[in-house]
C-alpha cells in the first residue's frame, strides 16, 4: 500500500507513493524500419467503465486489455493494428474503443470486434461524449464530430478563424454534448456544436500558450473549463507551470490558479473532486473546489498520461521516455477521508475470499452439529 504519513493540507512535505500494481507487456518499437532508435513508452491508457480493466495503446501496434485484479494482460482480447497507436479513448458504456493510428481514426465495437474507419487524415486529439454516442477528432484543419453508431459525420469541421491559426492540442465535449472546448497552442475556444448552430461562442488568447497534449476538462454542470498553460512567455523551453479554471461563458479566470512547475500531465476526477498534476518524479493531488494541496508525492520516473479510476480512488499513469510499464497507485486513505471518500472495501482480495471460505466452513460444521443433534433426539 502507498505511504500516507503526510497530512492533508501540508504544502512542502512529501511522502512516497508506491505502485500497488505494475502492468508490463508492451514491446519496444521504432517510428520506422529505417530508424535505429527503439522506444518503449506507452502512448495512451484508459480505465474500463467498471474500473476492473485497463486498456492501453502503444507504438508497438497493439491495443491491450489488462485484468486489474490479476495484474495480467487478457491476451485473447489483444488487437494488432497496422500502425502504432497515437491516441485512444474508451466510451463510458464500454461499447466502443476509438484509436488513431498514423493517419486513420478507427472505431472498434468491443462486443463484436468489428473495426470501422471513420476518417483518413491526421488527427492528434479525440474525445468521446458522456452518453457514448459521439466522437470528436481534432486536427490542424479543424474539428469533426461523428456518430459512433452510424459512423456518419454529424458536425463540423469547425475551422479556426484566420486570426487564430494555431496547432490544436486538446479538445473535450461538454457533459451534455452541446458544446466543445478546444485548446489551441495560443487560444482557448468554446463552440456550440448543435446541428442548427455550429458556431464559435467565445475565444480567448492565452498569454504564455497552452501546452501540446495536456488535456482540458469541463467541470460540474459544464460551468467552467480547466486548462494548463505556461506562466512565463519568455521561457526558452515551453513548459506548463500554472493550471487555470475558466468560466465557460466568458473564459475569464475563476478563483485561484494551481501552481506546479514543469507539468507534463493533468487529470480531473469524474466527480470533479480531485485534480492531479505531475512532473518529473512528482505527483501533486489537489482538492479542486478549495484549491487545497492535499499531497505532494515522490514517485519513480516521470509520470505521464495521468488517469483517475472511475471511483476516484486510484491513479494510473504511464512514464515518459523509455518505459513500457503502466503503474497504478492507491490514493491514501487519509486523503480520501479528508474529502469525504471512504477507502474502498477490498471485496475481491484473497484474504476476504479466505474469510468467506472459513465462514462457510464454520456454518457447515454448525449445521452438521445441529442436524446430528436433532436426529439423535428424534431417535
Amino acid at each position: 500500500m502507498a505511504s500516507n504519513s503526510m497530512q492533508p493540507g501540508t504544502t512542502e512535505n512529501k511522502s512516497i507513493l508506491t505502485p500497488v500494481r505494475t502492468l508490463e507487456g508492451h514491446q519496444p518499437w521504432k517510428y520506422s524500419l529505417q530508424d535505429s532508435d527503439e522506444f518503449s513508452h506507452i502512448s495512451c491508457i484508459s480505465y474500463s467503465a467498471d474500473g476492473k480493466q485497463m486498456i492501453s495503446g502503444s507504438g508497438d501496434k497493439t491495443i491491450r486489455r489488462w485484468d486489474l485484479r490479476e495484474g495480467k494482460e487478457i491476451k485473447e482480447t489483444r488487437e494488432v493494428c497496422d500502425n502504432g497507436i497515437d491516441v485512444m479513448g474508451v466510451s463510458r458504456d464500454g461499447r466502443w474503443i476509438v484509436t488513431v493510428d498514423w493517419e486513420e481514426l478507427k472505431v472498434t465495437e468491443v462486443e463484436t470486434g468489428i473495426v470501422r474507419t471513420f476518417h483518413i487524415g491526421w488527427i492528434n486529439c479525440i474525445d468521446i461524449s458522456a452518453d457514448s454516442a459521439l466522437v470528436a477528432g481534432g486536427s490542424y484543419d479543424g474539428t469533426r464530430i461523428w456518430s459512433l453508431d452510424t459512423g456518419k459525420l454529424v458536425a463540423g469541421p469547425f475551422k479556426n478563424s484566420e486570426d487564430c491559426v494555431s496547432l490544436m492540442t486538446a479538445l473535450r465535449l461538454s457533459e451534455d454534448s452541446r458544446k466543445l472546448a478546444v485548446s489551441l497552442n495560443s487560444h482557448l475556444q468554446v463552440w456550440d456544436i448543435n446541428i442548427q448552430a455550429q458556431k464559435l461562442l467565445v475565444q480567448k488568447s492565452i498569454p504564455g500558450r497552452l501546452i501540446f497534449k495536456l488535456p482540458v476538462f469541463w467541470t460540474t454542470k459544464d460551468k467552467s473549463i480547466i486548462a494548463a498553460s505556461i506562466s512565463n512567455v519568455t521561457d526558452d523551453f515551453p513548459v506548463a507551470r500554472t493550471i487555470y479554471e475558466y468560466d465557460a461563458s466568458t473564459l475569464k479566470t475563476v478563483g485561484a490558479p494551481f501552481k506546479h512547475d514543469l507539468i507534463n500531465s493533468l487529470a480531473l476526477s469524474s466527480d470533479c473532486v480531485l485534480l492531479a498534476s505531475s512532473s518529473c518524479r512528482i505527483i501533486k493531488l489537489w482538492a479542486f473546489e478549495s484549491r487545497q494541496l492535499l499531497a505532494s508525492f515522490d514517485v519513480s520516473g516521470s509520470p505521464s498520461d495521468l488517469v483517475f479510476s472511475p471511483n476516484s480512488r486510484q491513479l494510473a499513469c504511464t512514464r515518459n521516455f523509455d518505459d513500457d510499464k503502466i503503474v497504478i497507485y492507491d490514493i491514501p486513505a487519509n486523503i480520501l477521508a479528508s474529502i469525504g471518500l471512504k477507502e474502498p472495501h477490498p471485496n475481491n482480495n484473497k484474504s476476504e475470499r479466505s474469510c468467506h471460505v472459513g465462514l462457510l466452513d464454520v456454518c457447515g460444521l454448525a449445521f452438521s452439529f445441529i442436524y446430528t443433534t436433532l436426529s439423535f433426539i428424534t431417535v
